[in-house]
C-alpha cells in the first residue's frame, strides 16, 4: 500500500529485532511500555519499543496539580490495596516510601438520605451488615429496609454463572431499599454507572463469589471478617495513595521508560498485512508512517475503533458498542477556622433518588495527609455521570455554584473556598453493561495475531487493573514476537 505524503520510520529501528507499538500514554500504555522495556533491559529480547500519545504529556486520567501547599487530583486519588499491581510497580520504580495508606482513624462513609448526612453503620463491608448493633440503630434504612435485608440469610442462592445487574442481583439479595441507599450511590458511584444496566460480573463478581460458596452475601461477608488478619480486618485502610498525589506514578514511570516516546502524536489509521514481515502499520498525523510486528491499543474504546476501521471494520463496531459517561471533579479549598470539619470521615455519597447536583464529595485532606496544611480543607465534588450529564455542558463558574449550593443546603458550608480546580473527563469513564465479560471475550477474539487491547474499556477501570492489563499485554506481545520472529543473540 503507498500513501502519498508518508514518510516511512521503519528505518529507524534496527530490521533484526522486532517492533512493538504502543499506542495511548495513560498509566496502562506506559506500564506496557515499562514492562517491554524491562524484558529488553534483563536480556530476556532485544526489542524496540515505541508509544505515541496524541496529548502533550503522557499519564491520561492521572494527574496531580501542586498549587501551592496543596495536592489536588484531577482523576484517581487513589488505588485499591487489596489489588497489588499498583504497589508492585510503585515499588519496582523506587516510590515504596511514597505508599501510604488513607488516615486510619476517619474511615467513616456518609450516606445522604432525605437532606441530611447518615454515617453507614459500623461493621458494613460495602453494603453488607456484619455487625448487628450499629445495623439496627442506624437511621439509614427502615424497619422493613432491614428486616428485607436480613431475609439474605434465607434468599435461595443463585447457582448459575449468567450475569445480572446489578440492581436485579442487589434486590433479590437485599431488597429495594438497600439497593436505592447503599448499592446505587456506593458501588454503582464508583463506575459513575447506573444500576440499571451495570453487570454484576464484570463489576462485583465476588458478590456472586460469595453468594454461590455461602448461599448468603451477610454469612460470606462474616466468614471473610473471620479469616482476614486483625490488622487489616480493623485498622487497614482499603485506599493507598501517594505521599505526592497520583501523579507522582506517571512523572517516576516516564523516567524508567527507554522506549521511544512521540507525544503530541496521534495515529490516523492502522493496517495489516499479514503476510508482511512486520504485519503492522500505523500512519501518524504528521505524514510519519510505522511498521510493527505487533500494536498493544491502550487507548479509550473508541478511539481504538476508529484505528481499526478500515483494517477490520467487525472489530471496530464491537469496539464502539462499549458506552462512555462524561464526569467532572470540582475541588474546593477552605479555611478550617470558617467551616470547620463538616464530616467525622472520608466523604458523603449521595443516592440517585436525594436529587442533588452533586453526586459524591470527597474530603481529601482529611482522607489523606498531606494534601493541605492543617488550617485548610481540602474537598472534592463529583459531577455528571449517568446521572446528570448536562452537567458536563455548564462553564466552571455554574459547576462551582451548584456544587456550593449543595454544600450548603448538606453541609451547612457557607463560605467561599479560596481556591477551586475543576477537571472535565469527556467520555472518560466507559460503562459495564451486563453480558460485558462475554462481549469482551467475543471482541478479543476478533483480534488478529499481534494485536492486542488493553485499558478501562475492557477488565477493570482502576489503576492496578489497567497497571495489570498493561503488563499482560505487553508480555502476551513480547511471547507473541519472539516466537513469531526470532531475534539474534
Amino acid at each position: 500500500m503507498t500513501v502519498m505524503g508518508v514518510t516511512p520510520m521503519a528505518t529507524l529501528f534496527p530490521h533484526d529485532q522486532p517492533h512493538i507499538v504502543v499506542v495511548g500514554g495513560g498509566i496502562t500504555g506506559m506500564s506496557a511500555a515499562y514492562e517491554l522495556d524491562r524484558a529488553a533491559r534483563d536480556g530476556a529480547a532485544p526489542i524496540t519499543v515505541t508509544l505515541i500519545e496524541r496529548e502533550a504529556r503522557l499519564g491520561g486520567k492521572v494527574v496531580t496539580e501542586r498549587n501551592g501547599p496543596f495536592i489536588i487530583e484531577g482523576g484517581p486519588d487513589s488505588f485499591m490495596a487489596q489489588k497489588p499491581w499498583a504497589a508492585e510497580l510503585a515499588r519496582e520504580i523506587g516510590l515504596g516510601d511514597e505508599l501510604m495508606v488513607a488516615s486510619p482513624m476517619r474511615r467513616t462513609i456518609w450516606v445522604l438520605h432525605n437532606g441530611r448526612p447518615h454515617p453507614l453503620p459500623e461493621g458494613m463491608l460495602l453494603i453488607v451488615p456484619t455487625r448487628i448493633a450499629p445495623f439496627a440503630f442506624s437511621p439509614l434504612i427502615s424497619l422493613p429496609g432491614k428486616l428485607r435485608m436480613a431475609l439474605d440469610l434465607f434468599v435461595p442462592a443463585r447457582r448459575d454463572d449468567g450475569d445480572e445487574t446489578l440492581a436485579d442481583f442487589i434486590r433479590r439479595r437485599l431488597g429495594h431499599e438497600a439497593l436505592d441507599r447503599l448499592a446505587e450511590p456506593i458501588l454503582s458511584g464508583i463506575h459513575s454507572a447506573e444500576c440499571e444496566r451495570q453487570s454484576i460480573m464484570a463489576t462485583f463478581p465476588r458478590f456472586r463469589e460469595l453468594e454461590k460458596r455461602h448461599g448468603s452475601l451477610i454469612r460470606g461477608m462474616l466468614a471473610a471478617r473471620r479469616a482476614a488478619p486483625p490488622s487489616s480486618a480493623v485498622h487497614q485502610s482499603p485506599f493507598m495513595t501517594l505521599r505526592s498525589g497520583m501523579g507522582a506514578l506517571i512523572d517516576r514511570l516516564e523516567r524508567h521508560l527507554t522506549a521511544r516516546i512521540l507525544t503530541g502524536r496521534q495515529v490516523t489509521a492502522l493496517m495489516h498485512n499479514p503476510t508482511a514481515v512486520r504485519p503492522y502499520r500505523l500512519y501518524l498525523d504528521n505524514g510519519a508512517l510505522l511498521e510493527a510486528d505487533a500494536v498493544i491499543l491502550a487507548t479509550p474504546a473508541y478511539v481504538a475503533a476508529d484505528l481499526v476501521d478500515k483494517a477490520f471494520p467487525d472489530l471496530a463496531s464491537s469496539l464502539r458498542a462499549i458506552r462512555y459517561v462524561s464526569t467532572a471533579t470540582i475541588s474546593m479549598v477552605y479555611r478550617r477556622s470558617e467551616i470547620g470539619t463538616p464530616l467525622d470521615g472520608y466523604g458523603l455519597v449521595i443516592p440517585r433518588s436525594e436529587r442533588s447536583q452533586i453526586n459524591a464529595c470527597t474530603l481529601s485532606s482529611v482522607k489523606f495527609r498531606y494534601r493541605a496544611p492543617d488550617d485548610y480543607l481540602l474537598l472534592r465534588c463529583f459531577a455528571g455521570g449517568s446521572r446528570r450529564p448536562e452537567l458536563l455542558a455548564r462553564d466552571d463558574d455554574d459547576l462551582v455554584r451548584l456544587a456550593q449550593s449543595d454544600l450548603r443546603a448538606i453541609l451547612g458550608i457557607t463560605a467561599a473556598p479560596i481556591l477551586t480546580r475543576i477537571y472535565r473527563w469527556h467520555n472518560g469513564n466507559p460503562q459495564y453493561d451486563v453480558g460485558h465479560l462475554d462481549r469482551i471475550a467475543a471482541l478479543e477474539a476478533r483480534c488478529p495475531n499481534g494485536l492486542l487491547l488493553a485499558g478501562a474499556a475492557y477488565r477493570g477501570v482502576g489503576v492496578p487493573d489497567c497497571i495489570k492489563q498493561g503488563r499482560d499485554a505487553a508480555r502476551r506481545a513480547l511471547a507473541l514476537v519472539t516466537s513469531v520472529r526470532p531475534v539474534k543473540s
